[in-house]
């Protein structure tokens, strides 16, 4: 392992996420591109990820992204952390059974599920499971009543996530398409894509992906993002791949050989980033994005989590859109009194959110609230 000297402080390593993420100025890279470099991007809300990649590609439009849905190039399946997320169809089959020990351990012990499943042929409920969903796709309600046909004395419902945790599924489209919806429908990673899991379950390639993505990290933060355990024997592996770096109070930090390190006074423009963007949830430690005492103002109870603003690299606001009959307002809520030059940033940047989510009515108005009502 290749050991760098320097101790890295916080804007060094915030200027470094932003640059992996492609936050310090928009790409001209495909979405699908941008979505494998980022590892997926997290999407239990389905049309966040649209917002994610406006805010980081040149000319990004909804319509590349629903094609990748539509022609089965790109997936929504539960991954990284056992939550759902928006990943190429190469990334899906191969990051699944990578991450089956992260499903396993949601299922048994992260949920009421397996309790309830307790002295239960799992396998063979999931073989019941695989052979309805291969008929047909089904949503999860009608997955659980069919199971709980053949086992009454069960719970429907804990039958059902057995299945949705346990087998590699997709949520199929018209789910994940903007201006569409509907109710999540679920098939299997195979029938859907046609082709097979990969065969391999080391999670090598997915961590050295995840330090180029964001990166320098503890092994901690490697853990959080991906829900996996007992990386460190993955890490010393990897030694000769990796170099290493120190924070601010001594913790060890890991990297890929050659990853940009810029400049930490390298200007941030503001960026509009959607709830549950991974760039806010891919450490354990946060402070690099986030600071401590702005968390619970973005993290509301549980599962909500608002759209932020960053300003100067860090989470500096929130915002949400509001609309009416013919018009749409966006309402940015900063944690602190803006300077004028900031201000027409963000309301700059604001009107081109407005264009990108709102398009659909011909009024747009940004509104910049007090800090004090926040």
């Amino acid at each position: 392992m290749e050991t760098d000297g320097r101790i890295l402080g916080p804007r060094a390593l915030n200027r470094a996420l932003l640059d992996r993420q492609m936050l310090l100025g928009r790409q001209s890279l495909s979405a699908e591109k941008a979505v494998e470099r980022l590892v997926g991007m997290q999407a239990q809300v389905p049309n966040q990820p649209y917002i994610g990649l406006w805010t980081r590609l040149d000319g990004f439009r909804h319509s590349e992204l629903a094609r990748l849905i539509n022609s089965r190039r790109a997936v929504r399946m539960t991954l990284m952390r056992a939550t759902i997320h928006l990943v190429s169809a190469r990334d899906g089959l191969a990051l699944r059974p990578v991450l089956q020990p992260v499903m396993e351990r949601g299922f048994r012990t992260g949920s009421p599920f397996g309790r309830r499943l307790a002295g239960m042929d799992i396998a063979t409920v999931l073989a019941a499971g695989r052979a309805l969903l291969e008929e047909r796709p089904r949503t999860v309600a009608d997955l659980g009543k069919l199971l709980n046909a053949r086992w009454p004395d069960r719970d429907a419902t804990s039958l059902a996530y057995a299945v949705r945790y346990l087998l590699p599924l997709v949520q199929i489209p018209p789910r994940g398409i903007w201006g569409e919806g509907g109710l999540p429908i679920l098939a299997t990673s195979e029938a859907w894509l046609g082709r097979p899991l990969a065969s391999a379950t080391s999670p090598d390639k997915m961590v050295l992906r995840y330090l180029a993505a964001f990166g320098p990290a503890t092994i901690n933060d490697i853990q959080a993002w991906s829900g996996l355990t007992r990386l460190r024997e993955v890490t010393d592996r990897l030694a000769r791949r990796l170099r290493t770096f120190r924070d601010e109070n001594g913790k060890e930090l890991l990297d890929v050989l050659g990853a940009p390190l810029p400049d930490p006074d390298t200007p941030a423009p503001p960026r509009f980033l959607p709830e549950f963007d991974n760039v806010l949830l891919g450490h354990a430690d946060r402070t690099r994005i986030i600071a401590e005492e702005h968390r619970k103002l973005v993290f509301l109870n549980a599962p909500r989590m608002m759209g932020t603003v960053l300003l100067d690299g860090w989470v500096g606001g929130r915002w949400k859109i509001t609309r009416s009959r013919g018009s749409a307002t966006l309402v940015v809520e900063p944690f602190k009194r803006l300077a004028g030059r900031d201000r027409a940033a963000v309301t700059a940047e604001g009107a081109e959110l407005l264009k990108f989510s709102a398009a659909d009515v011909p009024d747009h108005e940004v509104q910049i609230v007090p800090a004090e009502a926040v």
